[in-house]
């Protein structure tokens, strides 16, 4: 699927380089909600009115943004800085999109996403063959490209979220435990072959630039960039969704990933060496003893066919926690745990602001004095200056962070889409 011709062969030149310059700089502004009107990304970039109006109209010929024709009064949500209306800038219904894909054990989603982090379209789909990579990526991308098609939207490129630490630059699986994918599985080519084998078209119909990475990883980058995680400088997430437990340090914006890629694998901190045996041949890991079944187990269930563990042990917290004095008692142990993962996470790495995903934050929003003294606790950081530990915001955290992957290079350059 290729950029719309009528965007794209419409597209003015301003012809001065300090405009092409801001383009990036401005789209990111614009893109994590910090430019709402033409004086704020005017004041945002430090240039004048003349440029910000140049460079937001190159981006709305881009198709990327549109620019208010009517600015508002002084005064107004619309309006400008010293009584002066400004043009508002939204993200246009109509610009280009990122096919986002997140891989778990109970099979797969896809969704477009648009600038801003704004979920156009998700479907949820089973795997028939979840532990054979190329038979599920291709099942991945054809759905991907039948979102595409019905939708109607050029595609800026691809990104892949997956339940496995991923080593660069190979872009290679690594220990992916849950999905039962062989080590070593090079899914970023697999992804890559398997949305062009769909007939998926980035800009100017070339192919798509196609990304793969950890779930966790990208789902904190979407939150920094437009969820909880805003304005944070040492941001930790941990989380748990369908299996296992991860988590991700996003440092002045930037995510760390180690020397190779595979930095923060917090589900393998052990907070019990009797405890539960681990897949990676450890024992008692935050991974098997603060996840979905881990949770039933304490609070005495035992897990009904048919229905994802994740879903039995949010239900159980969100309707059973307050009259159900097992399921407190459970998730207290849980919480105990996860306290104690937590604090040594905070000891090591000084966040200053730390988000619980999935189940984890289910547990924080059940009884989150609770969870937050387990923590307090163990952690003379956490205790003596107050570190938060909130709640991640984004329901599609790992997909709308998938699309991140694939927005970037636009971010960085969007002349990209000038065909």
């Amino acid at each position: 699927m290729s950029m719309p011709h009528t965007a794209m062969r419409g597209l003015r030149r301003t012809g001065t380089s300090r405009v092409r310059t801001q383009l990036g700089p401005a789209l990111a502004l614009i893109h994590g909600g910090r430019a709402p009107t033409r004086a704020a990304l005017g004041a945002s970039l430090g240039v004048t009115r003349a440029t910000a109006g140049a460079v937001a109209a190159e981006l709305q010929a881009l198709g990327l943004i549109q620019v208010d024709t009517n600015p508002g009064t002084p005064g107004t949500p619309g309006g400008g800085t010293l009584g002066r209306p400004s043009h508002r800038l939204t993200i246009d219904p109509g610009g280009p999109v990122a096919l986002a894909a997140q891989i778990h054990p109970d099979g797969f989603q896809v969704a477009l996403v648009g600038l801003g982090g704004q979920v156009v379209a998700a479907e949820d789909h089973p795997l028939a063959t979840p532990d054979d990579p190329e038979t599920a990526l291709a099942s991945v991308a054809r759905a991907g490209a039948r979102l595409l098609r019905s939708a109607g939207r050029a595609c800026v490129g691809a990104g892949l979220a997956v339940q496995s630490a991923v080593a660069e630059p190979e872009g290679a699986a690594v220990s992916p435990l849950y999905v039962g994918w062989p080590t070593g599985a090079r899914i970023r080519d697999i992804f890559t072959a398997q949305v062009q084998r769909a007939g998926i078209r980035g800009p100017a119909g070339k192919a798509p630039l196609c990304s793969a990475a950890n779930d966790i990883n990208v789902a904190a980058l979407a939150e920094h960039r437009h969820g909880a995680g805003r304005d944070a400088r040492h941001l930790l997430v941990v989380a748990t969704g369908h299996r296992g437990v991860g988590g991700a340090l996003v440092l002045d914006g930037t995510l760390y990933t180690g020397s190779s890629g595979l930095g923060m694998e917090a589900g393998h901190v052990s907070v019990d060496p009797r405890g539960r045996p681990c897949r990676c041949g450890s024992r008692g890991c935050l991974d098997v003893e603060t996840d979905a079944l881990s949770l039933l187990d304490a609070a005495g269930r035992v897990p009904r066919p048919g229905v994802s563990a994740l879903e039995q042990a949010t239900a159980m917290l969100r309707h059973e926690y307050a009259m159900d004095t097992m399921v407190q008692a459970g998730a207290g142990v849980v919480m105990e745990r996860l306290g104690l993962g937590l604090a040594g996470l905070i000891n090591v790495l000084n966040p200053d602001r730390i988000l619980l995903g999935g189940l984890h934050r289910d547990l924080l929003a059940a009884d989150p004095q609770r969870l937050r003294a387990a923590v307090a606790a163990r952690s003379p950081s956490g205790r003596d200056r107050s570190v938060p530990v909130l709640g991640c915001a984004l329901e599609n955290g790992s997909l709308i962070g998938a699309a991140e992957l694939a927005w970037q290079p636009v971010l960085d350059d969007p002349g990209l889409l000038d065909t």
